[in-house]
């Protein structure tokens, strides 16, 4: 289901872009979107990442959302400048053509150097909240993660933590922090999945892939507060090897 754009001029032209650009052509614009900035309006209010599509581009329908990052999460996020690459992009998606690349930070270290969990997902109601849990076969929505341990190490507090890449097979609500705590690992901030404490979720989307006529690659780097404990490990990150473009991003027409 796709969702109307926002009505144009809900910003000052003179406000700039919250996030860095990652990649962008006439039909799509990835984003490194910050923690803590959700893609849609909230009804609590405050900005969201469609806030600023007018700078994106001025056509008169469009941009569109691809796919959506939870809040807190940060990294790649894909938007569709017209609505045939929406299309495109979206056919890609449910064909699970999409790879999509994940970082974390967790709390202990998994058994094993890599692996796979294949455990389905069941939305579960408690009064107004909800969270995502492991169910049996044939009881919730199917899901796999594939992952691997990048480094392991002690933060400051000399507790072990590990760096996991995760690359998700499917694409559920919260998959990579349920399925994170069901390694025994739970992503550091993480404290409705288990987290020691809650604070700023570790988790970032590190790289996607669309391929497409002509593909669509983007990686981003660690937020400052996984970058900070990544330095506390001891963790040595490899090299930025996309530019991100100046912040201010010029519509396209």
């Amino acid at each position: 289901m796709t969702r109307p754009a926002p009505p144009r001029g809900s910003l000052p032209s003179s406000t700039p872009l919250p996030c860095a650009v990652l990649y962008r052509d006439s039909r799509f614009v990835v984003l490194d979107k910050p923690p803590g900035l959700p893609v849609h309006p909230s009804r609590a209010g405050g900005p969201s990442v469609e806030d600023w599509f007018p700078l994106l581009s001025r056509h008169r329908t469009g941009p569109w959302l691809v796919h959506r990052l939870d809040q807190d999460t940060a990294g790649c996020l894909v938007v569709a400048l017209r609505k045939h690459a929406l299309v495109a992009a979206q056919e890609c998606f449910a064909a699970g053509r999409v790879r999509k690349t994940y970082w974390a930070i967790v709390h202990g270290v998994p058994a094993g150097p890599s692996g796979v969990v294949d455990a389905p997902l069941a939305r579960v109601e408690q009064g107004r909240q909800w969270h995502m849990q492991v169910v049996a076969e044939g009881r919730g929505q199917p899901a796999r993660t594939r992952w691997r341990t990048m480094a392991t190490g002690r933060d400051g507090a000399g507790a072990p933590v590990s760096w996991l890449e995760l690359v998700l097979e499917t694409g559920r609500t919260h998959q990579a922090r349920v399925h994170c705590a069901a390694l025994g690992c739970p992503i550091v901030g993480d404290g409705r999945y288990g987290a020691r404490d809650a604070g700023a979720l570790h988790l970032m989307s590190r790289s996607i892939h669309l391929p497409l006529d002509v593909p669509v690659n983007a990686m981003a780097m660690p937020p400052a507060h996984m970058a900070r404990l990544m330095a506390q490990a001891g963790w040595t990150l490899p090299p930025g090897n996309v530019e991100k473009e100046a912040t201010r991003c010029l519509p396209t027409h």
